[in-house]
């Protein structure tokens, strides 16, 4: 059974990533063994699976039709092993987990650490990034996201919760300046404040509040900020610094408002949020390991997320 196996999970990841280089980047081998193996296998078929040129390694009509097969067959032996591991009570094996960075720093790391201790068979690989990664051209099998999702076919998601935003600034700042009373106040004294934004990847975010009308359909507030940050941690040390009016997620504000370093500046009638969500592969047995990281987080995540909110 291992020999006729043998080749056919590189001949697949070789077509879906497009290209020799980016399969044995995935695959975590180097080109010359992916080509070996691509070419063993055609010997063994006596068939020529690709179209060789120097740019691009398209599928033979016969190759196409034996990636079809062999991706089916793949597809059945993993649902094979995802049903006997869900018949498993302990959790294994090892999770990989793409994860925001200051939220899955202070909120979603503690729990998986404690999940990890909770299950000594469950390890897990955690990627802090912003960045929107594609779980399955990057082999993750879990992440947590936030804010609107995509369209898609291939993904399952479940809603965590709602990341709620408000306006903060330093006592010292509203000493000195006009407080706003409601965002109709923030939009007449606009030109008497300063700000600090957030920035990701370049693109500056306007501050986004629940419209009274449509609450689907968020009013966006442009600024024009003296500071811009590609960190949120370092938009609230500069609105606690005093350099502005600053728009932060309430759960991360908590302990500088209890500490008397910052203050909500105004109570908003429909708070705007971001929405999170775990999101993972579709298949037709959730393996256990991501059962477990999913149910965890229902559980926790959404009472962490409204601290302060109330």
């Amino acid at each position: 059974m291992h020999e006729r196996l043998d080749g056919i999970e590189v001949f697949v990841a070789v077509v879906e990533a497009g290209n020799f280089a980016a399969a044995a980047d995935k695959l975590k081998l180097t080109r010359s063994a992916v080509g070996k193996s691509v070419a063993r296998l055609e010997a063994k078929l006596d068939t020529r699976l690709f179209h060789r040129t120097t740019r691009s390694h398209g599928l033979t009509q016969p190759g196409q039709s034996y990636y079809e097969r062999c991706r089916r067959a793949l597809d059945e032996l993993s649902a094979a092993s995802e049903e006997l591991e869900a018949g498993r009570q302990e959790p294994s094996g090892r999770l990989r987990i793409t994860i925001p960075i200051i939220i899955g720093r202070s909120l979603i790391a503690p729990l998986l650490f404690e999940l990890g201790e909770r299950h000594p068979e469950l390890t897990f690989d955690i990627a802090s990034t912003d960045r929107r990664v594609d779980l399955i051209e990057e082999g993750m099998d879990l992440a947590i996201r936030s804010g609107v999702l995509d369209d898609s076919t291939t993904l399952a998601a479940r809603p965590l919760g709602r990341q709620v935003m408000a306006v903060y600034a330093s006592p010292a700042y509203l000493a000195a300046h006009p407080r706003p009373t409601s965002y109709d106040d923030l939009v007449a004294q606009r030109d008497l404040h300063h700000f600090v934004s957030y920035a990701r990847q370049g693109w500056r975010q306007p501050w986004r509040f629940a419209s009274e009308r449509n609450v689907a359909d968020p009013v966006p507030f442009e600024i024009e900020s003296r500071f811009v940050c590609d960190s949120l941690d370092m938009v609230m040390d500069g609105v606690v610094a005093g350099w502005g009016l600053g728009r932060l997620p309430v759960w991360m504000a908590v302990p500088n408002v209890e500490a008397g370093r910052l203050s909500r500046v105004f109570a908003e009638p429909r708070p705007f949020g971001y929405e999170l969500n775990a999101i993972w592969p579709r298949m037709r047995t959730l393996p256990m390991k991501t059962r477990v990281v999913i149910d965890l987080l229902l559980e926790r995540f959404p009472a962490l997320l409204a601290a302060g909110s109330v």
